[in-house]
């Protein structure tokens, strides 16, 4: 930990909030104190924000955090701006700019788009300037959205390749029970999956105001460690000692190796629009060979998506094997169904040669290879 030169730190709503919902200036400045000094020692930090809805609902009297996405996006259009405002005003005490950076799972998936916010990011940290990191609370939609910022601060650690991902929470750690009763023991270390299976994984918080909850944080330590990224989970009030190397909270080890970064976020960024149905050798030629989906290899088209979108492959049973970015809309597919593309482009035009799903766009889930490596 001592030796991470680069660490994305998330903190949570209720770690910045107050309990009517609007920002908490002395959890804020008290955040920023701490962030400023590990800077300060030569980490470059990235900042996973959540807290934008909750720091709108006093504004708009709001007494709790809205279900519905219009309401929730309404807020957020109102606190993000006073989100960073508090921020930017916090860093200014120690010199350090500051950038927002809103995030929404499109922007990350499709090619284009996430290798701009790989240079975005790059460039801001060449600069020496902190990204402040939040979801697009505002413009996304439900098929968009990451859900929760824990996910979100897993794939950003991967995207801007640190060497630490700090999650922030209102709990010292993972326990093997209810950290509420006398009897938990905090778990220091997991070194692999098998050891969550005697621990307490709890759901959301009582806060109110924020979507997370200890299941959300081990399941982006899970993300991460995958990827090749140390995680530590500890609470906001042990920040100080986590960055400074300290033995503080839980500690999840690598499992994992790096991999192509954009496959990483389409497996575990986005939600498929669709299923395309595999017969057996397609599903060989891809876990086997690792092979491009072509149309000879469907049998049949779930759903209604267009080309670019995140369509999961699945065999003849349902099961997922792959999930990739399809170059054909469903209203096309069924027409090429079964088909060598030699014959569709002789037919059809040298437009209809190209793949279904080009194996450089798939990230495999189940069966052998499985991981995007």
């Amino acid at each position: 930990m001592s030796a991470a030169r680069r660490v994305v730190a998330k903190v949570g709503s209720s770690s910045l909030t107050t309990a009517a919902g609007g920002i908490d200036p002395q959890r804020v400045a008290a955040l920023v104190d701490t962030l400023a000094a590990a800077r300060a020692r030569g980490t470059e930090l990235v900042l996973v924000s959540s807290g934008a809805i909750a720091a709108g609902l006093a504004p708009l009297g709001l007494g709790q955090r809205p279900q519905d996405l219009a309401t929730q996006q309404a807020a957020a259009s109102v606190g993000q701006g006073l989100l960073i405002h508090r921020y930017t005003a916090e860093f200014a005490r120690h010199g350090v700019p500051v950038g927002q950076v809103l995030l929404t799972a499109d922007d990350v998936t499709r090619r284009s788009h996430y290798r701009n916010a790989y240079r975005t990011f790059a460039r801001l940290l060449e600069m020496g300037v902190l990204p402040i990191v939040n979801e697009n609370d505002t413009v996304a939609t439900s098929e968009i959205r990451f859900g929760d910022n824990d996910r979100l601060a897993a794939l950003a650690a991967h995207l801007v390749h640190a060497d630490l991902l700090l999650l922030l929470s209102d709990v010292a750690g993972l326990h093997d029970s209810d950290p509420g009763r006398p009897e938990a023991s905090l778990v220091p270390e997991v070194l692999s999956a098998a050891d969550l299976d005697s621990v307490h994984i709890g759901h959301a918080g009582a806060s109110g105001v924020g979507t997370g909850g200890m299941s959300t944080k081990v399941e982006a330590a899970k993300i991460a460690t995958g990827a090749g990224v140390p995680v530590v989970l500890t609470s906001t009030d042990n920040a100080a000692p986590a960055l400074a190397g300290e033995p503080v909270g839980t500690r999840f080890h690598p499992t994992g190796r790096r991999r192509p970064t954009r496959l990483l976020w389409l497996a575990h960024a986005t939600e498929p629009r669709g299923q395309v149905v595999l017969d057996a050798g397609a599903v060989r030629a891809l876990t086997e060979r690792r092979a491009s989906l072509l149309p000879v290899g469907i049998t049949a088209v779930v759903g209604s998506f267009v080309g670019g979108d995140p369509v999961d492959l699945v065999d003849a049973a349902g099961l997922v094997i792959a999930r990739g970015v399809v170059n054909y809309d469903s209203t096309e597919l069924p027409a090429l169904l079964g088909r060598s593309t030699r014959d569709l482009a002789r037919e059809l035009g040298e437009p209809y040669e190209r793949e279904v799903v080009h194996r450089d766009d798939m990230v495999l889930l189940s069966g052998p290879g499985r991981g995007g490596d």
